[in-house]
């Protein structure tokens, strides 16, 4: 297992999460405290991958109140990279999506990060589950990833706003700087 934190470089949030990542997969859990503009926000999030590091599960619960709780199946009729919430309700607009993306934590960047293993100078566009902390909207979007070192930095493009940041990762693809947002500490 593995402990990290990071802190939003406004200085109003911090995150501890832990990654436990075994053979048959990674669960990762972390709680966050942080703000997003004027609305402040305590989250606790669990997110499961299987062995290829595509997200199999994403539950979210916001101190006080809300909850979200996703879940992606990988079928041989037709239902390939379906989502559905926890009752089995489809989320038909995030078919495709294998990746996930909550705004308030720069770990949801490992996933594909992981999953891809890109070369240097390689660039590809995903579609993820973006998740819109506090108020867990979830929505479709197109992101790329391009390698610009591997295993250490890493351009990220959010083709829907046009954003975009090189981030610096560790070995493990966990973020180690992203710039205007967060920075790990420990």
């Amino acid at each position: 297992m593995k402990a990290v934190r990071w802190s939003q470089q406004d200085g109003t949030g911090l995150e501890h999460l832990v990654l436990d990542e075994r053979r048959e997969g990674t669960v990762i859990e972390s709680a966050v405290v942080g703000e997003d503009g004027a609305h402040a926000f305590g989250l606790v999030y669990r997110i499961e991958c299987d062995a290829r590091w595509q997200v199999v599960r994403l539950a979210l619960k916001l101190a006080g109140g809300a909850t979200l709780d996703l879940h992606r199946k990988d079928g041989n009729n037709g239902d390939a990279h379906a989502w559905s919430d926890a009752h089995g309700a489809p989320f038909e607009s995030l078919r495709g999506c294998i990746d996930v993306d909550v705004t308030a934590t720069p770990f949801t960047n490992t996933l594909p990060i992981r999953r891809m293993k890109l070369e240097r100078g390689e660039r590809r566009v995903i579609r993820v589950a973006y998740v819109r902390v506090p108020e867990l909207s979830v929505s479709a979007v197109e992101q790329a990833y391009t390698c610009i070192e591997p295993n250490h930095r890493y351009r990220y493009e959010g083709l829907d706003t046009g954003f975009t940041a090189d981030i610096t990762v560790d070995a493990d693809g966990l973020v180690v700087d992203y710039p205007g947002l967060f920075r790990r500490i420990k």
